[in-house]
């Protein structure tokens, strides 16, 4: 015979009955309420052995009676899973975008080629491509994480966003005090885009947007172009000893023609001829210009894009815990 362990639940102070009969109370137990309880508990333990009773065979484990709490997700809980779910399938969208616009500017200049795989690490396309390639995997581990409640892909997403953070941060407070060495790096990337300029149509694009848009020529002055081999004075050619049309200060001739020749000659003039002809300035100086114009609009943009990362961490800290209870419970 099988051996049960019948457990008595105690009960609560307010739940328990007044078994001392008073006369003023409309419900006095009757004298035989202890003999029918006693039936009952009986009648409940046939029950027991009964239902534990299997084809006739013996069990001597014990059978415990206990009530496991229950965990449900919320209205919020959704909320956040859906949000998070559609926001990064938006950006994984966005990421693919971009790495399919870097690789086909990569292919459609073959940068892979031979002759020109050496200074790939200067092509703006590349930092399409990288960053592309990083939104799209961040992004989609997000995605299937929040959709398939996985816990790995979601600690793995929040990792990465928690170290970006950490790394915008840091990046803004090297570039704040080190401003010297920032301008120095400037300087060579601008030198290395000049030197370029002709032969890679996405760099010419950059220098002609950055010298047309801030009224500048150069990284420091007009004559910083002798760094380029098509206009520098030993050079043959139209090109020698001038600067781009995009240095000149009219380069539109009657407001209509582009007159791509107006800088010709200009590194022959002195400063006080060369300055009616195009910008004397170099746009190092016109960066920083431009920067300390827009401080507010870069601070709130910094914050903004800076909020936007930390409140996406705390959604998905969120619904890890969420998850997890979850998963205790079920």
């Amino acid at each position: 015979m099988r051996r049960y362990m019948l457990i008595r639940s105690i009960p609560l102070p307010w739940l328990r009955r007044d078994t001392t009969q008073n006369e003023s109370s409309p419900l006095i137990p009757k004298a035989g309420s202890a003999k029918e309880d006693a039936e009952e508990v009986a009648h409940v333990t046939t029950e027991f052995h009964q239902g534990g009773t299997n084809n006739g065979e013996e069990d001597d484990s014990l059978v415990f009676s206990r009530i496991q709490p229950y965990y449900s997700y919320s209205l919020m809980d959704y909320f956040l899973k859906y949000f998070l779910f559609l926001c990064n399938l938006v950006f994984t969208v966005l990421g693919l975008v971009v790495l399919g616009l870097g690789m086909w500017g990569l292919i459609s200049k073959e940068s892979f080629a031979k002759e020109k795989i050496g200074s790939i690490g200067t092509d703006p396309m590349l930092i399409l491509v990288t960053m592309g390639m990083v939104l799209t995997m961040l992004c989609l581990s997000g995605c299937v994480g929040a959709l398939r409640e996985n816990c790995c892909l979601l600690k793995l997403f929040s990792a990465v966003v928690l170290v970006l953070i950490t790394a915008q941060v840091l990046t803004a407070i090297m570039a704040y005090s080190l401003q010297d060495q920032v301008r120095g790096v400037l300087r060579s990337g601008m030198l290395a885009a000049m030197a370029r300029y002709q032969d890679d149509l996405d760099l010419r694009f950059i220098t002609d947007e950055i010298q047309f848009n801030l009224q500048c020529c150069g990284a420091d002055n007009y004559r910083d172009w002798e760094i380029n081999i098509y206009y520098n004075c030993s050079a043959p050619g139209v090109l020698s000893c001038g600067v781009p049309a995009t240095c000149c200060i009219d380069p539109l001739e009657n407001g209509t023609v582009w007159n791509s020749q107006c800088g010709v000659g200009a590194q022959l003039l002195d400063e006080f001829t060369a300055q009616s002809v195009i910008f004397l300035g170099g746009c190092l100086g016109g960066i920083s210009r431009w920067i300390e114009q827009h401080e507010g609009l870069i601070g709130t943009v910094t914050i903004v894009v800076l909020g936007v990362q930390i409140l996406t961490l705390f959604i998905t800290t969120r619904l890890l815990e969420s998850i997890q209870w979850h998963k205790v419970y079920i």
